[in-house]
C-alpha cells in the first residue's frame, strides 16, 4: 500500500525489498553479445534508434562493475546482474553457462536479469532459463517497443509478433518472469498506438513493464534521419500524462522497471527534456495526483 500511495505504482524496487530484506540494485553487465539483426543473421544494422553499444552505454565488466558497486551501495545491499546490452540469449548455451555463473559467483548477487530478442530463446536456451529459474531469482526482458507491426518494420525490428507471442508463451508456461518494453514516441506512432500497444502487453500478464521516450541518438539511422527531416516530438507533459494513461489500465500486480530512460547525454540529439530524470518522473507524479488515480485504477 506504501508502494502506491507514495508513488502510484507498483515500483519493481520496492518489490525487490520486500523480497529480499535489503536494498536490491541492477547492475548493468557487458556479455559480450552482439544482435541477429546487426551481423546479418536476420538483417543488418540493428534497430534504427539503437546506438552501437545496443542500448549498454552505461555498462562495464562484471569484476569492475561489481567492484563500483560495493563502493556506491551500503554493504547490505544485494545486486541483479543484468546483462542488458545486445541480445543476452545470442550465444550457444555453454557460453551462457559460464557468464552467468560468473555473475552468480559473487555473494552479493541474488539474481539474473537477461535482456534478449523473443525470436533468441530456442530450445537449448528455454532449457537453460528454466534451469537457473529453479537455482536462482530470474527474469527475462523482451524489447516488444511496439504492437504495430508497421512500425517494428520501419525501424528495423527484425521479427513478427507472433515471434514475440511465442516467447510468451513459453517462458510462462515455464514458470520464468517476464519484463516487456514498450517506446512511446516512435516515428508515426500516437497516443492510440501507444494504448493499443499497452492493451497488447496486458493480455500477458507479465511479471514487470518497462516503459522509454524514443530517444534520438547520434550516429543512430534514427537519430541522422531525424536530423534531416525532424518530426513532432512529445512534450515532457504529453509524455507524463501518457505514462499514467497506461499505468491505469495495467494491473496493479505487474512491476514497473522504468518510466523514463537515461539516453547518453553526449550522444542525445532529442528529446532534450529526457536528460533530467528526475524532472520526468516527477512530472508523471504530479499527473497521477492530479487525476488522483494510480495503476490498475482502470484494468
Amino acid at each position: 500500500m506504501d508502494n502506491f500511495r507514495d508513488l502510484h505504482y507498483n515500483s519493481v524496487s520496492t518489490y525487490l525489498t520486500n523480497r529480499f530484506g535489503c536494498k536490491v540494485v541492477k547492475l548493468a553487465l557487458d556479455g559480450n553479445f552482439t544482435c541477429p539483426n546487426r551481423d546479418g543473421s536476420l538483417a543488418f544494422g540493428g534497430c534504427s534508434f539503437c546506438s552501437a553499444m545496443g542500448s549498454g552505454d552505461f555498462t562495464a565488466g562484471i569484476e569492475e562493475q561489481i567492484a563500483k558497486a560495493r563502493e556506491k551501495w551500503s554493504k547490505d545491499c544485494k545486486f541483479i546482474a543484468y546483462f542488458q546490452s545486445f541480445t543476452g540469449t545470442y550465444a550457444p548455451a555453454e557460453y551462457l553457462r559460464m557468464l552467468w555463473d560468473d555473475a552468480l559467483s559473487h555473494e552479493d548477487v541474488v539474481g539474473l536479469a537477461i535482456a534478449t530478442r523473443p525470436d533468441c530463446l530456442d530450445f537449448d536456451v528455454l532449457e537453460l532459463l528454466s534451469e537457473y529459474n529453479e537455482r536462482c531469482f530470474l527474469w527475462v526482458e523482451l524489447g516488444l517497443q511496439t504492437s504495430n507491426e508497421k512500425t517494428a518494420a520501419a525501424f528495423n525490428r527484425a521479427y513478427k509478433n507472433v515471434a514475440f507471442e511465442l516467447a510468451m508463451s513459453n517462458l510462462t508456461n515455464m514458470g520464468i518472469k517476464t519484463v516487456v518494453h514498450m517506446i512511446l514516441g516512435l516515428p508515426g506512432e500516437n497516443k492510440n498506438d501507444f494504448m493499443k500497444t499497452a492493451a497488447y502487453i496486458r493480455r500477458f500478464r507479465p511479471f514487470g513493464i518497462k516503459i522509454h521516450m524514443l530517444h534520438l541518438l547520434k550516429d543512430t539511422a534514427m537519430g541522422e534521419a531525424y536530423l534531416k527531416d525532424p518530426w513532432p516530438l512529445l512534450t515532457k507533459e504529453e509524455y507524463a500524462a501518457c505514462v499514467c494513461d497506461i499505468l491505469e489500465i495495467m494491473p496493479d500486480d505487474i512491476t514497473v522497471h522504468r518510466l523514463t530512460g537515461d539516453g547518453p547525454k553526449d550522444l542525445l540529439i532529442e528529446p532534450l527534456w529526457t536528460r533530467d530524470k528526475h524532472s520526468v518522473l516527477n512530472a508523471i507524479q504530479q499527473e497521477f495526483a492530479r487525476r488522483n488515480t494510480c495503476q490498475g485504477i482502470k484494468a
